[in-house]
């Protein structure tokens, strides 16, 4: 179990979209030629990375209705965010499956590997926690790096004297919220795969990067014949499009705090196990 310490965002998506809508049929692929010049490619997050991603994801998150809803505006810190979602990013590196999109300019093999990497622009982000079935308990490593997660969110804490505008109230609200959903809706002893960002920069949306983004774990989940899960803060037209690529309404989740409601849908994918 990871501590309930992600300061930034819940575990689910919601920004990307805009992309997935405007392309719904990217070709299912890693890496992808958008015009004469230019590729995408989908690779693994490394250290290097974690500023662009970290861009990426405040720009498209910035008007998330869950974001609105769970922090001040008024006393927002975006860099107590940015270092927020660094850590959870390095977190993520060795304990998850994050990934980016880069814009990468063919080379004919003449550019190693860490000199593209080192020159391409981010242009999406993925974050999915891999499945973990019931039966089987923690590690001691993920307890350890669980915990040196939330170790590093509290000297965030420290040196920003607090949260950053966090509501804590309602943070709690929706972890309340959302165990009870996994508990009616996480059937499958063999676990899911839970997506918990997926991101693209605004100024990049409409070329499916999203779906590239969501296939490159949808594909391998296909495999290996396990569920998928999400969470999303907006229902037109995201629920729409997540159908598109597999995924069904299990349940509304509604967080209320007085009159504020923030309303996420909670979504499932099964396997395609006829490819």
């Amino acid at each position: 179990m990871i501590p309930p310490l992600l300061i930034y965002r819940r575990s689910s998506p919601s920004y990307h979209p805009t992309g997935i809508q405007d392309n719904p049929s990217t070709p299912k692929t890693t890496k992808h030629n958008t015009n004469q010049n230019m590729a995408i490619e989908v690779v693994s997050l490394t250290e290097a990375d974690i500023p662009g991603a970290v861009e990426v994801i405040q720009q498209a998150f910035a008007d998330d209705p869950y974001f609105q809803w769970v922090f001040d505006s008024s006393q927002f810190n975006k860099q107590r965010n940015y270092d927020s979602l660094a850590v959870r990013c390095l977190w993520g590196i060795n304990n998850a499956l994050f990934q980016v999109a880069r814009e990468t300019t063919p080379d004919n093999g003449t550019v190693d590997s860490e000199q593209r990497s080192s020159s391409s622009r981010i242009l999406g982000v993925s974050c999915w926690l891999p499945p973990h079935p019931t039966a089987e308990p923690e590690s001691w490593y993920g307890w350890f790096q669980g915990w040196m997660l939330t170790w590093r969110q509290v000297l965030n804490n420290v040196w920003h004297w607090g949260r950053g505008g966090l509501i804590t109230r309602r943070y709690w609200i929706w972890k309340a919220r959302q165990e009870e959903a996994q508990s009616a809706i996480w059937d499958d002893p063999r676990g899911y795969y839970f997506c918990n960002i997926v991101a693209v920069s605004p100024d990049a949306q409409g070329r499916g990067i999203g779906r590239q983004l969501f296939e490159a774990v949808t594909e391998q989940a296909d495999r290996e014949g396990v569920k998928c899960y999400l969470e999303s803060s907006r229902n037109v037209p995201n629920v729409q499009i997540y159908e598109k690529m597999g995924f069904r309404m299990k349940k509304e989740m509604v967080c209320r705090d007085g009159e504020d409601v923030c309303m996420l849908y909670c979504m499932v994918r099964e396997p395609n196990t006829e490819k």
